[in-house]
C-alpha cells in the first residue's frame, strides 16, 4: 500500500492506495469535481484517512477512517476520484462544508448566488447568460457550500467545467465546456434562488419565497445530506449492478449542523423564479440584484 495526500472539495486527507495502481483516469476527472482531485506525495497531517483495497465491493467506517473496498477495474477508472470524494464529505461536513447539487455565479457587487433547480431546470443555460452580463462563474451543477467561524454562509468554487447541448445536435451527448471566468475562491451568499425554465411559461415570475414552507425545507434537507448518503456515487461502477450500500458517513451531529446551515439560508434573500428562456431569467435575476 502507498499513502499520499489527497486535496479535494476543499478539504484534505490522507489517501491509502494499493501498490502500482494506476490513478491516470482519476486525475482525469479533476475539473468535473469541486476543488479538484489532486494527489501529492506531500506528507499528510489529516487526522481522517481514505484507504482502498481492491476485491468486492465494500465501504466501512472505523475510528475516523473511511475504507473502500473497490473491484480493481473500478479502483483503476474515474470512479476512484468520484468516490474518494464522496469519502472525504464527512471531512467537509465536519468542517462545516457540505457539497449540494446547484449551480452558483458571484454578482459584479462580488457576493454569491445560489441557483437551484431539478436536473433540466435551466441553472446551467442560466448561468452562461449570465456570464455574458459580467457575473463570474462559481460552480455549475456542484457546488461546496460552507459556513464561517462568524455563521456567515459562503459559497467555494464548484465544478469548472459544465455540459452544454449543441441545439443543432439535440440528441448528441453534451460536450464539456471550461467555465470563465471563474472563482478562486469563497465568497459570501446573498441569495437562493430555486429556477425553473420552461418555454411553455408564458410570464416570467421573480416572486419571494420567505418564510419557507415544509416542503422547501425538505428540499434543502435533501439537498444538503445526497452526498454523505452516497446515493449519487455508485461503488461498482456505472456498468454494474447493485450500484452498493448506502454510505455509513453520518453522524446526529453533522445532521443537526445541516438544520443550522437551513436556518442559516433563510437569511439571504430567497426567491422562486420562473421564466420562459435563459435570457429572461438571467434578465430578471440582474435586474433583482440592481435594485439591492
Amino acid at each position: 500500500m502507498s499513502m499520499c495526500r489527497l486535496v479535494t472539495g476543499h478539504v484534505s486527507t490522507r489517501l491509502t492506495l494499493p501498490e502500482q495502481l494506476d490513478t491516470t483516469a482519476a486525475r482525469a476527472a479533476d475539473r468535473a469535481l469541486p476543488g479538484g482531485w489532486t494527489l501529492t506525495a506531500a506528507p499528510a497531517t489529516e487526522a481522517v484517512d481514505v484507504e482502498v483495497t481492491t476485491g468486492a465491493a465494500a465501504v466501512t467506517v472505523a475510528r475516523g477512517t473511511v475504507r473502500l473496498r473497490l473491484p480493481p477495474s473500478v479502483a483503476a477508472s474515474d470512479t476512484l476520484a468520484y468516490v474518494t470524494y464522496t469519502a472525504t464529505e464527512r471531512v467537509r461536513q465536519q468542517q462545516h462544508k457540505v457539497t449540494v447539487h446547484a449551480t452558483a455565479l458571484i454578482a459584479p457587487d462580488g457576493r454569491a448566488v445560489l441557483l437551484l433547480g431539478a436536473k433540466g431546470a435551466g441553472k446551467t443555460s442560466t448561468a452562461l447568460a449570465l456570464a455574458t452580463r459580467g457575473w463570474t462563474h462559481a460552480g455549475d451543477d456542484l457546488v461546496v457550500l460552507g459556513e464561517s467561524d462568524e455563521g456567515v454562509v459562503e459559497v467555494w468554487p464548484g465544478k469548472s467545467t459544465a455540459a452544454v447541448r449543441d441545439p443543432t445536435r439535440p440528441l448528441a451527448s453534451k460536450p464539456q465546456h471550461v467555465l470563465e471566468p471563474f472563482a478562486t475562491g469563497s465568497v459570501p451568499l446573498a441569495r437562493v434562488v430555486r429556477l425553473a425554465v420552461h418555454p411553455g411559461l408564458v410570464t416570467a415570475s421573480l416572486t419571494p419565497a420567505l418564510p419557507l414552507s415544509v416542503n422547501e425545507r425538505l428540499r434543502l434537507h435533501e439537498m444538503l445530506a445526497r452526498y454523505i448518503s452516497g446515493l449519487p456515487t455508485p461503488i461498482t461502477g456505472v456498468a454494474e449492478v447493485p450500484y452498493g450500500p448506502v454510505w455509513p458517513l453520518d453522524t446526529p451531529a453533522l445532521a443537526r449542523w445541516r438544520s443550522r446551515l437551513i436556518a442559516a439560508l433563510t437569511g439571504c434573500q430567497f426567491e422562486y423564479l420562473y421564466a420562459p428562456g435563459p435570457e429572461t431569467a438571467a434578465d430578471l435575476l440582474t435586474k433583482g440584484a440592481d435594485t439591492r
